[in-house]
């Protein structure tokens, strides 16, 4: 693992998974607005569509977890996220995989949807109905990467609002204040979905492997797949003893599949 500089003010390189990411979000945004100015009705649509609403996901748009990132409007708030997802990712991906900063970056994305359907559906069953309120942007990602960056790196100094230096750990503790104070106003469900991303970001680097979730996914599907192709050996084998034995001879195999009987050293069958 590379050192960490303990003052890193200016950006960091502008590659890999950074670059993906700032390119995706930005690239989403420029279509939404090309839309806008060829139908403003069709934009707003097709954002409503897009964007997270629990009332709307529960009921059947299914595909608004995967897609509500990507949704920005104002440009300002616009060009505040994609500096902020620049320097965070930018950063983390110094000291690790790209791998890994994409499956941080998604589980705090789905982490912050699944937080603001868990108060919408709890405040519903305790008679405390929230109104419907669309969550867009990578807010949640985000926050999923400040939580990586403040329990890695907790002693290491950013730019608060990129004015004043602070330590990693107190930057984040002032953003979750601020989410927290948020809960008992009118966007508490916008405060805790961030909180979820947040959590979700911790609970990935607490527990997902270091060379991201995509290189585990890899490995279990091999591993499926290596255990399916043994057992359709060991059936294959169970049915020649069968054969063979209707044919007066007998043959042994092991639980692998292979041949008891044959000299252990021949490996050429099995390579």
């Amino acid at each position: 693992m590379r050192r960490v500089s303990s003052s890193p003010f200016s950006f960091p390189a502008f590659s890999g998974a950074t670059r993906t990411l700032v390119f995706v979000n930005l690239a989403a945004y420029f279509a939404l607005a090309l839309l806008q100015l060829v139908s403003a009705d069709m934009a707003h649509t097709i954002a409503g569509r897009l964007a997270f609403d629990p009332y709307s996901y529960l009921h059947g748009l299914l595909w608004q977890p995967f897609t509500y990132s990507l949704i920005h409007t104002a440009i300002i708030g616009t060009l505040f996220e994609l500096l902020s997802l620049w320097f965070l990712a930018g950063f983390l991906e110094q000291m690790h995989s790209s791998a890994w900063v994409n499956g941080l970056y998604a589980v705090s994305v789905i982490g912050t949807v699944l937080a603001a359907t868990a108060i919408y559906v709890c405040s519903s069953a305790f008679g405390y109905a929230l109104p419907h309120v669309a969550l867009y942007g990578c807010f949640g990602g985000i926050f999923g990467l400040l939580a990586a960056i403040g329990t890695l790196y907790g002693d290491t100094e950013f730019l608060l609002f990129f004015t004043i230096g602070i330590k990693a750990r107190y930057m984040v503790a002032i953003y979750a204040l601020i989410s927290i104070a948020m809960l008992f106003g009118d966007q508490r469900m916008y405060a805790f979905a961030q909180l979820g991303g947040a959590l979700a970001g911790w609970l990935y680097i607490r527990m997902a492997p270091r060379r991201g979730i995509s290189f585990l996914l890899s490995e279990r599907w091999y591993g499926v797949r290596n255990a399916y192709y043994r057992w359709k050996r060991r059936r294959a084998a169970r049915k020649f003893e069968v054969y063979m034995k209707s044919q007066g001879r007998t043959v042994r195999f092991d639980g692998n599949g292979r041949r008891m009987d044959e000299d252990p050293d021949d490996k050429k069958r099995w390579n």
